[in-house]
């Protein structure tokens, strides 16, 4: 075995997917699940967690058993096994009692490899009775995150998969993923699931195919800077995200009125009515509010590339295989790192580059916290814990904020969240951001943030955040008197500077690590790993201003408050592969609607533009290229190959 991993494993890889090889991190996981190991893997969105069950799933006895979040995600992951000539079937409510009764049929007698199934499906007893009587080779966690309280998305659903697999006659190997996982999150996945000695696998969250950017603008700038932005970009698919089922319904609305008019002007025309016909629909709306049958055309109308933009809640993403995703857009700030992580790694999944940014203002932050507050019910917990949670959550919002307000690379901001140890002064980001292109005014906060340091230094790291800032500002508040605030060197220190500003620096220090708040209900300020540097004397430290420099343009050379862009994924290609390219598009585009699937599933983008650059003109070279596999070559293979042979000759 060579460190690509089993040799069966790499035959299934080229077989069914068309790659030589394995991307970093997957073929341990594999090696780990053939051998009967357990496992966690922590990989980035796109990164191919998939895979590292889907392989071992062809190769192992029996079927394999996906627990998958949401029952929409189902038929296109099932729909792209099948195409790849992976036998595979679904079980949810949105079926027939007949149709569930034949899906686990062909699993309990071989006629599929692997069974996806929503976590609530496994306490009914139709699939208790099926899985007492089926060989079960593996059982893989999707999203294993949401088994964590700690962690963004729990789901209660999630803490009946550890009983569910204690419970089986013999237990298969389990395999747990998830892209946003802190340590405190792994560890609980581990006690949950009850996995055995796994085999833990972090590849790195950094995703450097993307940009990432960061805006604050008004509420009432918001959406035309997200139209703009639509308009500029008429052949790429993008992911809006909202905070509220209305702002969703009001803005695919505004969209689909504003979008066509933009475009007609930029193409000289004084037609909206003629645009918009010519066009169709810009966007759609979807949320958990809407009718079933609503919802699930809106995403397919999306994943089907008829509708290039979806306006969403975070109801929409979670596991959402759509590869040609060429940015998101949030229309306002997400409550954690963990969910912004999440639903900007929709975009790019294919690793060609795509952008992601981010629009908020303060009020964002006021309604995020109040809804944190006041919002929160989960009948398998305590009040204690709750409140526990709530605390805990808090802290979430807190890192979101540092990263909309931090200076320093935003990618470097996001990896360090997740664990992963990052280089002082590692220079410019590869991916690009906002911040690496200097996109935005600061002011010095160094004064501030050292008084901080020091008050928590006078108080011995023992009291919470509200009684650092009163000290500082010289309050005489009574909670104080145990202390005699009066004798600590940094009483009424900063007695001039406004309250709301100190917390900012405050919150903006925990976020980057000089300062660390603990845990439960009452939360204590200590240091943090990069406390001493507060206390040399070069010491400088500098947060965003409100509004960027009107002449800051981004990496790829636009203004980023112009609504503009790179037309993402396609700058690589010169002018005849381009238009190569787009002639594969629509040879793909309808394929997808011969079959009735989405075009990624076809190919994705990036076998595409492979395709355009190598030109094959024979079987042995279309094979040659990545992410054509045996089975896509035989079903469409000839076709691209025409196209490609009209074009040479």
């Amino acid at each position: 075995m060579n460190e690509q991993g089993d040799p069966r494993a790499l035959d299934a890889l080229q077989r069914y997917f068309g790659y030589e090889s394995f991307r970093p991190g997957q073929a341990g996981i594999v090696n780990a699940l053939l051998s009967g190991r357990d496992v966690l893997g922590v990989m980035p969105t796109g990164a191919g967690k998939s895979i590292c069950y889907q392989i071992p799933a062809t190769i192992l006895p029996g079927v394999s058993i996906v627990i998958s979040p949401l029952i929409s995600l189902m038929q296109d992951q099932v729909d792209a096994l099948n195409d790849v000539g992976i036998p595979a079937v679904f079980v949810n409510g949105m079926q027939t009692p007949d149709q569930q009764e034949l899906a686990l049929a062909m699993a309990a007698n071989g006629q599929a490899k692997l069974l996806y199934v929503a976590p609530e499906r496994l306490e009914t007893q139709q699939f208790l009775n099926f899985a007492t009587r089926t060989p079960i080779s593996m059982v893989a966690v999707d999203e294993a995150h949401c088994v964590s309280q700690w962690g963004q998305d729990f789901r209660s659903s999630y803490l009946g998969i550890g009983d569910f697999i204690a419970n089986l006659t013999t237990r298969p190997t389990v395999a747990a993923f998830t892209a946003t996982a802190t340590e405190r999150v792994r560890r609980d996945i581990i006690a949950i699931l009850g996995l055995a000695d796994p085999s833990v696998t972090v590849t790195g969250f950094d995703r450097p195919n993307l940009y990432f950017d960061i805006l604050k603008l008004s509420t009432k700038n918001k959406t035309p800077w997200i139209a703009r932005y639509v308009a500029s970009h008429p052949s790429e698919s993008g992911i809006v995200y909202c905070a509220t089922r209305k702002e969703t319904e009001v803005l695919a609305a505004s969209l689909n009125r504003t979008v066509p008019v933009l475009r007609g002007a930029e193409a000289g025309g004084n037609e909206a009515g003629e645009n918009e016909a010519k066009l169709g629909r810009v966007a759609v709306a979807y949320h958990g509010g809407m009718l079933p049958e609503v919802r699930g055309q809106a995403q397919r109308d999306f994943v089907t590339d008829r509708v290039p933009v979806v306006v969403a809640t975070n109801a929409f993403g979670m596991g959402i295989d759509k590869s040609n995703v060429r940015y998101v857009i949030h229309h306002n700030m997400p409550e954690s790192i963990e969910a912004y992580y999440q639903e900007a790694g929709r975009a790019g999944r294919d690793g060609e580059p795509s952008r992601c940014t981010l629009l908020w203002n303060e009020s964002d932050v006021v309604t995020r916290r109040r809804l944190m507050d006041s919002d929160y019910e989960n009948s398998r917990l305590t009040p204690e814990e709750q409140e526990a949670v709530r605390i805990s959550k808090r802290r979430l919002l807190d890192a979101m904020v540092g990263y909309c307000r931090t200076t320093e690379c935003l990618h470097t901001y996001m990896t360090r969240y997740f664990g992963e140890q990052v280089a002082p002064n590692a220079g410019t980001c590869q991916g690009g951001c906002a911040n690496c292109g200097q996109t935005f005014e600061t002011v010095d906060v160094s004064d501030i943030a050292r008084a901080i340091s020091m008050c928590v230094h006078d108080v011995r790291q023992m009291v919470g955040m509200g009684k650092i800032v009163k000290i500082l500002r010289g309050s005489k508040a009574k909670d104080l008197a145990v202390w005699n605030p009066e004798t600590l060197s940094t009483y009424g220190m900063l007695r001039n500077i406004p309250e709301a500003q100190i917390r900012d620096v405050f919150n903006q220090m925990v976020a980057d690590g000089f300062l660390h708040i603990t845990e439960g209900n009452m939360p204590i300020v200590m240091f943090g790993a990069r406390a001493a540097e507060t206390a040399q004397p070069g010491f400088h430290y500098e947060m965003k201003r409100i509004n960027r420099k009107p002449s800051s343009r981004s990496a790829f050379g636009q203004s980023s408050e112009e609504g503009n862009g790179p037309v993402l994924g396609g700058q690589e290609l010169d002018g005849p592969e381009e238009q190569l390219f787009q002639k594969l598009r629509d040879l793909r585009m309808a394929i997808a609607r011969e079959i009735g699937k989405p075009p990624y599933i076809v190919f994705s983008d990036k076998t595409l533009r492979d395709m355009a650059r190598a030109q094959p003109t024979t079987n042995s070279q279309m094979l040659a290229i990545s992410g054509v596999g045996e089975v896509k070559m035989k079903r469409y293979g000839e076709r691209f190959l025409e196209v490609i042979r009209a074009v040479a000759e």
